[in-house]
């Protein structure tokens, strides 16, 4: 039997931090995932949704601005097959308290899920680099990259001219909306700066930027067009997610061969998911 005089009282700071954030994003309009629309944004720390096809699919945070971490976002987008990044659209709120601490994001995460999947939040969309012992990891079926991969005909603009390789691949790397990540060994990188090629004054693919660098690398030479990302190395390897690769011939004839773009069953493994609700950099 309760007593009459006395009654019990549990304050939830976590559950009211989310009930708050949710009713400050519910008005909100979702805005296109433009660069136009994201000048307009400030550099401040906050929170935000991304909404495809008018379905939320991801929560995130940035811990320093909402501007550069949406922008990340838009870069990423821009260069994947399959996926129209106009059918993108965000709404943000502005939280200068300290969210590292709060983890807002989580708690937004984890009160939309009582309703909707936002399946990019377990899917490896916010992912960075992931390293080059994943490399030859078979990507999950479910996985982001596996459903939206890499645009080989996306376009970058190296300077014209004859340059070093050097040059060329961080130009490259820079200008290409998903990661380039090219062997850094001392061998390899004596290689870009001896090596040279010469670029007409015209944007190119990065198929034929990759045709080109492994036109002028020794043979032992491979660019591997990985589902998520591109890598180049000395190699000959068989990557079973793989969308292709290049390699040189001993004749000298350059040779693209398709990947067998096997992929695995199972969700996206845990340590993928809810990444990139920090501020770190997606493609570096």
């Amino acid at each position: 039997m309760t007593d009459e005089w006395a009654a019990e009282f549990r304050l939830s700071i976590t559950q009211a931090l989310a009930d708050q954030l949710e009713a400050t994003l519910r008005p909100l309009k979702p805005a296109p995932l433009t660069a136009a629309h994201l000048s307009a944004v400030l550099g401040r720390p906050g929170v935000y949704t991304l909404f495809f096809n008018g379905q939320r699919v991801y929560v995130g945070k940035a811990a320093k601005s909402l501007q550069d971490r949406l922008t990340q976002h838009l870069r990423k987008l821009s260069g994947r097959t399959g996926l129209d990044s106009d059918a993108v659209r965000f709404v943000c709120v502005y939280v200068d308290e300290d969210l590292d601490a709060a983890a807002p994001e989580k708690l937004l995460i984890k009160k939309y899920r009582k309703h909707d999947s936002i399946p990019w939040n377990t899917n490896g969309f916010g992912n960075k680099d992931p390293g080059r012992n994943r490399d030859t990891s078979m990507v999950k079926a479910a996985h982001f990259d596996a459903t939206y991969p890499i645009d080989l005909d996306h376009e970058c603009r190296p300077q014209p001219g004859a340059q070093p390789l050097a040059a060329i691949l961080e130009a490259a790397k820079g200008q290409l909306p998903y990661l380039l990540r090219f062997d850094s060994n001392t061998e390899a990188k004596k290689i870009y700066r001896d090596t040279s090629l010469s670029v007409l004054g015209q944007p190119m693919t990065a198929r034929s930027l990759a045709h080109q660098l492994i036109a002028a690398l020794p043979t032992e030479w491979q660019l591997t067009a990985l589902p998520g990302y591109l890598i180049l190395y000395q190699e000959r390897r068989r990557y079973d997610s793989a969308l292709g690769w290049w390699r040189r011939e001993s004749n000298g004839q350059v040779v693209y061969t398709p990947g067998p773009r096997q992929f695995a069953a199972g969700p996206v493994n845990a340590e993928a998911a809810d990444q990139g609700t920090g501020e770190t950099e997606l493609d570096a």
